[in-house]
């Protein structure tokens, strides 16, 4: 069954085994599949994928194969439907956008659940109803100052949150291409200091002490010298970072493969860090920020990498966040503030075109960041203002 989607994965070089195969033919005769090509989907990746690295793989191949394949199943959610095709609505003049009402958090969250507890049926065009193309504040390609975007497609930026499941993926460490010319840029922050046990033979200091003492060898050694920089990479994805992807995951490649660090830690996070930096975005597992932050020092260096596009509530406001389902108690301002203070050796990369930097979020977090953009050019940059401001922060704890 499926022989020929065996082979297709082995073809990609995932290493899955004939054993490993039976076992999936027998769990699928005995119905764990569902009947579903979801169920297969997941009953296939449990069995035959061996690492999370291999999930992205898989995935190509699951889409290759089965493209076209019509799943029978339910509709559960009708208004998903609604929003399907949507109609693309008129450009309003600067008179008319200033006519529309930007409502509080509070407010936003209150309409929407109303609408969804009244509305029937799908609507285009309008003002009031969760539908699309029009100026209500809910529903995806409308235009509005500030609401609630439903489904996952958007476009205008300008969404206070969304309200929808909310899929993200890590990035992947094993890009090969084009990495060089970051790894020689991030090769540039290597700073040596000798520190520890003087076990090396110090040949000049030997000389030179020997020819200060009449010529009676006198040998001198020191502590070798080692690489003490740290380095912290903290990488927005998901949502308008995802056309981004390619070009942050050779920025990571590279950094993860760097051996001139003395210690490197990565961590995800979508829009601003919040109360929790992901170690796994794509099964929502991380740390505390707080926890994170509490282990640094100021000698640290933080790359972040992110294109600080949202709107501003998410900044400015406690329950800001874009995700719907999460409120945040504190603006992620604040939290931006903290990394900053924990770690003053601090750059943020900017994959946007430096003529996008001008929206309202992107000028508040430069207050709080050097900014750069993520480019060759950018990253050097970058790394010579993380190196300036090491000697600011000489004797930190």
């Amino acid at each position: 069954m499926f022989i020929d989607f065996f082979y297709l994965l082995r073809g990609r070089g995932l290493p899955v085994s004939p054993t490993e195969w039976l076992v999936l033919c027998e769990a699928l005769a005995k119905g764990h599949g569902g009947e579903s090509l979801q169920g297969f989907y997941h009953l296939c990746r449990s069995l035959c994928v061996k690492t999370e690295a291999h999930f992205d793989i898989y995935d190509q191949c699951f889409a290759s194969y089965f493209e076209g394949v019509e799943a029978d199943q339910k509709v559960v959610d009708q208004i998903m439907e609604w929003l399907k095709n949507p109609i693309f609505p008129r450009t309003l003049s600067d008179e008319e956008l200033a006519q529309l009402k930007a409502l509080d958090m509070d407010e936003l969250r209150r309409q929407f659940e109303e609408r969804m507890r009244e509305q029937k049926e799908r609507h285009d065009g309008g003002n009031r109803w969760v539908g699309t193309g029009g100026t209500s504040p809910f529903g995806q390609g409308g235009t509005n100052p500030a609401g609630v975007r439903v489904g996952d497609q958007g476009g205008g930026r300008s969404a206070v949150q969304v309200a929808t499941d909310r899929r993200f993926r890590n990035l992947r460490n094993d890009v090969t291409l084009d990495v060089r010319q970051i790894s020689v840029a991030l090769h540039q922050l290597r700073r040596l200091s000798r520190e520890g046990v003087p076990d090396e033979l110090d040949i000049d200091g030997t000389i030179d002490a020997t020819a200060r003492n009449a010529g009676d060898l006198e040998i001198l050694f020191r502590p070798e010298r080692r690489n003490n920089v740290k380095l912290m990479l903290l990488m927005d994805v998901g949502g308008s970072m995802t056309p981004y992807s390619q070009q942050t995951e050779r920025l990571f490649s590279a950094a993860f493969a760097a051996k001139h660090f003395k210690e490197f830690r990565h961590y995800y996070f979508h829009n601003t860090p919040y109360g929790t930096l992901f170690t796994d975005i794509a099964r929502r597992e991380g740390r505390p920020t707080q926890e994170v932050l509490a282990e640094v020092t100021k000698k640290w260096c933080c790359i972040i990498v992110g294109d600080a596009a949202m709107h501003p509530y998410e900044l400015t406001m406690p329950g800001g966040a874009i995700d719907y389902f999460t409120h945040n108690t504190e603006p992620g301002l604040r939290w931006l503030n903290r990394v900053a203070e924990a770690m003053p050796r601090s750059a943020w990369l900017n994959p946007e075109p430096v003529r996008y930097w001008d929206m309202p979020s992107t000028r508040i977090i430069r207050e709080v960041f050097d900014m750069f953009p993520l480019t060759i050019d950018g990253l050097s940059r970058a790394v010579t203002s993380l190196r300036t401001k090491s000697a600011s922060i000489t004797g930190a704890r």
